[in-house]
């Protein structure tokens, strides 16, 4: 029974360790200061208009993506935000793609950042593999991966570009891709960026990629970026509008004379009765466009059939009620 007693010096060594391992915890647990510069959240509405640039792009780039990566769900913008540039890149795992990018005539780069874990899960998935990311042992891209990473980036910015047309015409450009994080330095280490978080659903997995912006880069154009006034049109919404009118069937009727008769008149016509209208070539007639007067055009023929050729168009037209 005695050798199941610990001596004197287990014990004393066993409580040394509970009462180190419990400094321990209560220097972890312990009230640090923290630093509110290094995260300041966008409030709600603050950017209006870059959140819905970023939803119309959404859309666009779901439908061409799909084309190389059948297997793409979702797009979406998680999450925007304003930091520190250093604070933020000291976050990103490693290896990643940082695209440098410019969007003239805006005058600062941005920067794309495509996350290892998307890297890994479009490469697997392309050459039939599971929609997730093998594992990774702190080596760099290859360059087959290289390729694919600047084919998607190329896809990404080409429909970045497309969704500023009706806006804020820009003329995006891809700079370079660095895979060495320290030569992807578009702005100063403590100068704020804005960060949008997006992320990429393939095969039921999630992979995360960044967009980053200077906080000074959208002032010239700080009416549509912080105004939501300018995007409320949708350029998408508008193309259907246009197509869906041009292909509307309208009735069109030249009126050839209008005369006025009596009842009796009337019914005293007979077959055969002659009605003169007295209309000539050269007459100006009224063209109605459903119930109102539009165009003024001459009677004419082409071939076999009737038409009419538009004079004038009519800017005060009146319905052929109020005649």
């Amino acid at each position: 029974m005695s050798e199941e007693f610990l001596s004197q010096e287990e014990i004393d060594a066993l409580l040394g360790g509970e009462s180190e391992n419990r400094e321990t915890k209560e220097e972890n647990l312990s009230a640090k200061p923290f630093n509110f510069s290094e995260v300041e959240h966008i409030k709600k509405g603050g950017l209006p208009g870059l959140d819905m640039i970023f939803e119309r792009w959404i859309k666009a780039f779901r439908e061409d993506v799909r084309k190389i990566i059948h297997d793409v769900g979702m797009v979406s913008k998680d999450n925007m935000y304003i930091t520190r540039f250093n604070s933020f890149m000291m976050k990103i795992p490693l290896p990643a793609s940082f695209s440098i990018f410019s969007m003239k005539p805006l005058k600062e780069n941005a920067l794309l950042i495509i996350d290892s874990r998307l890297v890994f899960t479009v490469i697997s998935v392309l050459f039939g593999g599971p929609a997730k990311p093998f594992k990774v042992e702190g080596r760099e891209f290859t360059k087959l991966e290289i390729k694919i990473v600047q084919d998607f980036v190329d896809i990404i910015l080409k429909n970045f570009e497309k969704v500023w047309e009706n806006l804020y015409p820009v003329d995006i450009e891809l700079i370079s891709i660095e895979l060495n994080p320290s030569l992807a330095k578009i702005v100063s280490p403590n100068e704020k960026i804005i960060v949008v978080e997006c992320s990429l659903d393939i095969g039921g997995y999630e992979a995360p990629f960044f967009f980053v912006f200077p906080q000074g880069m959208f002032m010239p154009i700080k009416d549509i970026v912080y105004s939501q006034s300018p995007l409320t049109e949708d350029p998408v919404w508008k193309e259907n509008l246009i197509n869906k009118v041009l292909s509307l069937k309208l009735i069109l009727t030249l009126e050839l004379a209008k005369k006025t008769f009596k009842v009796r008149d009337i019914l005293s016509w007979d077959i055969g009765t002659e009605i003169k209208l007295d209309v000539t070539k050269d007459d100006e007639l009224p063209l109605y466009v459903e119930d109102s007067k539009k165009f003024l055009a001459k009677l004419g023929k082409v071939e076999n059939k009737y038409a009419a050729l538009i004079t004038k168009f009519l800017e005060n037209n009146n319905s052929l009620k109020e005649e």
